[in-house]
């Protein structure tokens, strides 16, 4: 299973939401380069970043920030926030990210999702993003009437590299991951599933890594890395044992 430190941008700055909520942001460092240095330092193979602005604006906000991420280390990158059409998805790619995540389009254009999957093979994950079990969208704002299942089942023959789960009621609070949730709809679906959101010790890594043979790939963790209550290479470890 594969650590995703995370860092999330707004306005230039690694910042944690809380519960989803811009203004309850909390400034971790105001040198995203360094931080993403920091991590991969610490032995981490991917790096996850979102463009907290450009999820809210609809298009990318936070561009230097990013690109000061792409060249401070060598390591994949995955990038989300505000990518909401083919030009976008090109552009990042081309200016060196791994792996770009789509999350308000695939519930607007799934077909964008599909095409962009064909074009750039092993290079598109979804991100669905829940709130009581509906998918949340524009920047977790908006709430709709479809199931994280529901969606997740529109990509199925895609060939979408990963669906990347997060479970807003427990995002940046420290709350423990939706562990059960995670399991239940990664066994669900053949794409492989990233879990995100609330993850706060290594016990709960543990929990997950217990699940994993449903399909959990990967986990993303940010506040309990800023926080210190994880610590990033006894975390990789630990997924890798």
């Amino acid at each position: 299973m594969i650590l995703f430190p995370a860092i999330d941008l707004k306005d230039g700055n690694c910042v944690r939401l809380k519960l989803g909520l811009m203004e309850e942001a909390t400034v971790f460092n105001t040198d995203p380069g360094a931080q993403a240095k920091a991590f991969a330092d610490a032995g981490a193979q991917w790096i996850h970043v979102v463009d907290l602005n450009g999820a809210f604006a609809g298009k990318p906000v936070n561009a230097s920030a990013v690109e000061s991420i792409l060249t401070a280390v060598d390591v994949p990158v995955q990038l989300g926030g505000g990518i909401r059409d083919m030009a976008t998805i090109e552009m990042w790619l081309q200016k060196g990210v791994s792996r770009v995540i789509l999350g308000t389009v695939a519930l607007r254009d799934p077909q964008l999702v599909k095409d962009a999957c064909k074009r750039f093979p092993g290079r598109v994950a979804v991100g669905i993003d829940a709130k009581g079990g509906k998918v949340a969208v524009e920047g977790w704002a908006e709430t709709s009437d479809l199931s994280v299942l529901d969606l997740a089942l529109k990509f199925e023959d895609a060939g979408v590299a990963a669906i990347i789960y997060t479970d807003i009621d427990r995002d940046g609070v420290l709350a423990g991951p939706n562990t059960q949730a995670t399991a239940a709809l990664a066994q669900a679906i053949s794409t492989p599933v990233i879990a995100s959101g609330g993850v706060s010790s290594l016990d709960d890594l543990k929990a997950l890594k217990a699940v994993a043979g449903s399909g959990i790939a990967g986990v993303i963790s940010g506040r309990a890395i800023y926080d210190g209550r994880i610590d990033v290479a006894q975390a990789i470890k630990l997924l890798a044992e």
